[in-house]
C-alpha cells in the first residue's frame, strides 16, 4: 500500500480547506492512511508532519504496522497528548472528523480548546479520498471477492430441508476462516422459508422448510478489504409464480449491472432497477437501495438509492442488489460486487445467477 501518496494527498486536502492540522480516530481511516489495524490510535497532521498516538498495548503492533508517521506512545489519553504537540503561541485551526466523532469525544475536545486551539467540523474528507480505490486495494477486493465465492459454493451444500439456518452460517463461516479470511464483513444472513421475506434476516434455530426459498448473504475480510454476495437458492421445486419472481429480480439486477458506468449518477443505477421490478409489478416489496460501495468497510459511498445525485467514477467498487420481500411467502435479493470503469464496469462476482432447486 502506498501510504506515503495517501497521506500527501490527504495533507493537500487539509491545506485547500485552510487547516492547520487535522485529527484521524476512526479505525477505517487510521488503517488506510498509515497501516494502523488497533482499536486505538490518532494520527495527528500538523505542519506538514504527521505523528500517530496510541497506548501501550499496542506499542509493538503500531511499531510492525504504522508507516509514514512519528509513533508516540503517552501515559495518558491520546486526544490531549496530540494537543500537547501543537505551538503553544499560535492559534491553529484543527480539523477533526466530525461525522465520526462521539458525544464523549467532542465533550473532551470542547474542553481541550484554547486560544491556540480552533476545532474545525469536517466530513467525508477522507471517504472522498477511500471512495476511488487504487490498484492496490483493487487487487484485495478481487481477491476477497473469489474468496467470498468459493466459501459459497462449499456451504451450499450444507443447503437442505431439516438443516437449521445457523448450521449453513456456521459451516460458510468456517470455510472462510480456514480459507484464511480475517473474519466476516457483517453477521452471516441465511433467511429460508417464510424469513426468506426478512431483508436481514439473520440465521435462526429455525431449520430450513422442506420447500421454499433460501436466501444466503454473507461476505469476508481479506487483508482489511470486504467481500459482499447473495445468491438465493430453491428447496424443491419452485412453482411457476416463483420462477417468475425470482426472473423479475434478476432481470432487474442485470439492468442495474447494464446502468452503471463513470458519470452516471446513483440514483440513476437505482432508478433501472426499479422500473424493471415496476414493469413486473413488484417494485412495492422492493424495500431497500439498489446498492452501496465496499472497501474497507462494509457499507462506504455512493449509496445507490432513489434521487442520490452522486456521480460514479473509475475505480469506484459497489454492490448490485435488488431483492422483492413478499410477506408470508418468501423473498429473493440476488447481489454482485462491480467495478466502475470508464466505459460501464466489470463483474467481480464468479458465481452463476441461475435458479438452483435443492
Amino acid at each position: 500500500m502506498n501510504y506515503q501518496a495517501r497521506q500527501q494527498r490527504l495533507q493537500q486536502t487539509i491545506h485547500a480547506e485552510r487547516l492547520d492540522g487535522f485529527v484521524v480516530t476512526h479505525p477505517a481511516n487510521l488503517r488506510y492512511l498509515c497501516g494502523y489495524t488497533g482499536s486505538n490510535g490518532l494520527l495527528l497532521f500538523l505542519n506538514g508532519h504527521r505523528t500517530f498516538f496510541t497506548d501501550g498495548r499496542y506499542t509493538q503492533q503500531a511499531r510492525e504496522e504504522v508507516q509514514g508517521a512519528r509513533i508516540v506512545i503517552p501515559k495518558g489519553s491520546l486526544l490531549p497528548a496530540a494537543v500537547e504537540r501543537m505551538p503553544p503561541r499560535k492559534a491553529a485551526r484543527i480539523g477533526f472528523e466530525a461525522d465520526r466523532t462521539t458525544v464523549i469525544a467532542a465533550a473532551e475536545m470542547r474542553k481541550l480548546a484554547s486560544g491556540k486551539i480552533s476545532w474545525k467540523p469536517t466530513s467525508a474528507l477522507i471517504m472522498r479520498q477511500r471512495v476511488v480505490k487504487d490498484a492496490d486495494e483493487l487487487r484485495l477486493i478481487r481477491a476477497a471477492v473469489v474468496m467470498g465465492a468459493e466459501v459459497f459454493e462449499k456451504a451450499l451444500d450444507s443447503i437442505r430441508a431439516g438443516v437449521r439456518e445457523s448450521e449453513v452460517a456456521g459451516r460458510l463461516e468456517f470455510a472462510a476462516r480456514q480459507a484464511g479470511a480475517e473474519g466476516m464483513s457483517f453477521e452471516t444472513i441465511v433467511a429460508s422459508g417464510k424469513r426468506s421475506a426478512l431483508p436481514h434476516g439473520r440465521a435462526s434455530r429455525e431449520p430450513i422448510p422442506r420447500r421454499g426459498f433460501v436466501v444466503v448473504d454473507s461476505g469476508v475480510i481479506l487483508r482489511g478489504y470486504c467481500s459482499d454476495m447473495t445468491r438465493t437458492v430453491y428447496v424443491g421445486r419452485a412453482s411457476r409464480e416463483e420462477r417468475k419472481w425470482y426472473e423479475a429480480v434478476l432481470e432487474a439486477q442485470l439492468a442495474g449491472i447494464a446502468a452503471v458506468k463513470a458519470g452516471k449518477t446513483a440514483g440513476e443505477v437505482d432508478q433501472a432497477a426499479r422500473q424493471t421490478l415496476r414493469r413486473a409489478k413488484l417494485d412495492r416489496f422492493f424495500t431497500h437501495s439498489t446498492g452501496h460501495g465496499v472497501g474497507l468497510e462494509i457499507h462506504e459511498p455512493p449509496r445507490l438509492g432513489r434521487a442520490q445525485q452522486e456521480r460514479l467514477e473509475p475505480g469506484m467498487v459497489v454492490t448490485i442488489e435488488p431483492g422483492i420481500y413478499i410477506p408470508g411467502k418468501g423473498g429473493i435479493r440476488i447481489e454482485d460486487i462491480v467495478l466502475v470503469t470508464a466505459n460501464g464496469c466489470e463483474v467481480l462476482t464468479p458465481v452463476s445467477k441461475e435458479l438452483i432447486e435443492i
